[in-house]
């Protein structure tokens, strides 16, 4: 017992290790939505009683979003990272503050939601029958209890996250989709759409649970200390309230995209989602992983005005992610046919839609590498507690996504030469209205300009980046990454000739020769070049196996 509780309190030796617990969990979560959107569709199928679900579900998940992973989560580690430099009594003394005041707001928040959600239910759902809403109704008002859970946990993630501790956290993901999954089972057959709810519910607690042993063993205790005028809390909610800005600028742009998406003809809006949602998934394995789990390092070493240090965290973090993002996006753009056709090519997912999905990844793809690093950008800048530049960017970006949409479905609109480039580049001379993958191509771009603007204000904000050692080794991984689209085009092309590609197996058999062909030429062409991310993530990995070197992230 305990070896088990040594496991589960253990620390990340490397930001590089801390990074892949967090993508190896977010890929098991991942996993395990899948299996909980298989049961969904099981259990109810694609009817009203799904409907009713989501739509109770918004008006909690937009608290989450925009107050804990837009607000706490991004603001609590450097305050308390700072605190805890000088004094650890009152660090833990302002955890303590931290869980009561924020945890009594969202309590107060969510009665008055809760009073409230008939006027919200009819905003959200205004074609839902009076028995409809009356369900939507009782559903939200049972998961108003899980953002004021996921608020709490919050605190004990920035806990977990300063201390290293990194598997614990990793696991709270994983167990909120189990609690979910548990709910359908379970509690569906007995209470029906409520059984759903208290899924979530569920979840939702086990997500808090399993992070509670490992912040008391780091140090905490429980403490009633209530003090709203706290100077340490004030800060924390002033530096809450940009980034909480950026977070609502985002959902408004989520909002504008199905909006407009709904307009270019049926369809559209699942094509935006799928290829969304499949150009999401390197980012969070990768962009985010690596943010999360550098953002600590950070956090300390600008706390003990450690700027050197500070920078040589970034650069090493900035490599390591643009070394993983660039052969990514290379497979998924070559390979996006077969990977729309691997995942959702069943049943009543046409080839038409198929060819559409598959040119919205490739559109997506143009952009990853810029998607992946800018949630490190922006903990650089929550490193420094400057929410403001990042939020502003932010809000900056997505009107620039909104024009960009405008312009570009214009374009698609009638012949032209961009839009000739585009058709031919997707091989989509047959399809008329392709005006859809203008939104996938609005997103790239802004996404690229803010990265731009994230690099050109942290320079500025820090008196410099000294990018020199990183652009030598971005040019190399750029090399890298052509030879690992040549590897992957002609493995294509050569496995055509022994697979059935018509067939399921087919397309994996070509999937897999053209991946491994590609990384394998990828990971070649960087060991010849000598690119310094290569050694670093390997030597990260190694030094987390017992007896090899203990250097902790510091």
């Amino acid at each position: 017992m305990a070896k088990i509780s040594r496991i589960f309190n253990s620390q990340a030796k490397t930001v590089t290790f801390a990074a892949f617990l967090l993508a190896v969990s977010a890929l098991a979560s991942r996993l395990l939505g899948l299996a909980r959107d298989r049961l969904l569709a099981g259990t109810f199928g694609a009817g009203p009683e799904l409907d009713i679900y989501f739509a109770a579900f918004r008006v909690p998940d937009f608290i989450y979003a925009l107050l804990i992973t837009g607000g706490i989560s991004a603001v609590f580690l450097p305050v308390f990272s700072g605190i805890f430099q000088h004094d650890s009594t009152a660090a833990w003394k302002f955890v303590n503050n931290a869980l009561d005041v924020f945890s009594a707001g969202l309590v107060a928040l969510c009665v008055v939601l809760a009073l409230f959600t008939p006027l919200l239910v009819y905003f959200i759902a205004p074609g839902f029958s009076g028995e409809q809403k009356e369900i939507t109704i009782l559903l939200t008002r049972i998961m108003f209890l899980s953002p004021i859970i996921f608020g709490i946990a919050s605190i004990f993630s920035g806990v977990l996250h300063y201390f290293n501790k990194f598997l614990i956290y990793s696991l709270a993901p994983v167990l909120y989709n189990l609690g979910i999954i548990l709910g359908i089972v379970f509690f569906v057959p007995y209470f029906g759409l409520q059984g759903l709810a208290f899924g979530v519910i569920l979840g939702a607690f086990l997500y808090l649970a399993v992070q509670i042993p490992a912040a008391v063993n780091s140090g905490w205790s429980f403490k009633f200390a209530f003090q709203p005028r706290d100077p340490s809390l004030r800060k924390m909610f002033r530096l809450m309230l940009p980034r909480t800005l950026g977070t609502s600028a985002y959902q408004l742009n989520l909002f504008f995209i199905t909006a407009y998406a709904s307009t270019l003809g049926a369809g559209s809006i699942a094509v935006f989602n799928f290829s969304n949602n499949l150009q999401y998934f390197p980012i969070g394995l990768i962009g985010i992983s690596f943010a999360m789990a550098v953002f600590p390092a950070l956090s300390r070493s600008w706390a003990q005005n450690n700027k050197e240090k500070f920078l040589h965290q970034f650069h090493s973090v900035f490599g390591q992610v643009l070394f993983l993002a660039v052969p990514v996006s290379v497979l998924m753009f070559l390979l996006r046919a077969q990977i729309v056709r691997l995942i959702l090519g069943t049943g009543q997912f046409g080839w038409l839609e198929t060819r559409l999905v598959a040119a919205s990844l490739g559109v997506f793809a143009l952009g990853i590498f810029a998607a992946s690093l800018v949630p490190l950008l922006a903990r650089a800048f929550f490193s420094l507690h400057d929410t403001r530049t990042p939020a502003y960017i932010g809000v900056a970006a997505v009107i620039q996504n909104i024009a960009f949409s405008f312009l570009f479905v214009w374009v698609f609109a009638f012949p032209n030469i961009f839009r000739e480039i585009f058709v031919r580049m997707f091989d989509l001379p047959d399809i008329n209205d392709v005006a859809i993958i203008a939104l996938p191509l609005a997103i790239s771009l802004s996404g690229i300009i803010q990265f731009i603007l994230l690099m050109a204000f942290l320079g500025v904000r820090i008196g410099g980046l000294r990018m020199k050692e990183v652009r030598r080794s971005a040019q190399k991984i750029i090399v890298a990454g052509f030879a690992c689209g040549v590897a992957v085009y002609f493995a294509i092309h050569l496995a055509t000739g022994f697979l059935d590609t018509r067939t399921f197996f087919g397309v994996f058999g070509q999937t897999a020769a053209a991946a491994i062909a590609g990384t394998a030429a990828y990971l070649a062409a960087a060991y010849f070049l000598r690119v310094p991310e290569l050694a670093a993530i390997w030597s990260s990995v190694v030094r987390q196996i017992p007896g090899q070197s203990r250097k902790v992230i510091a």
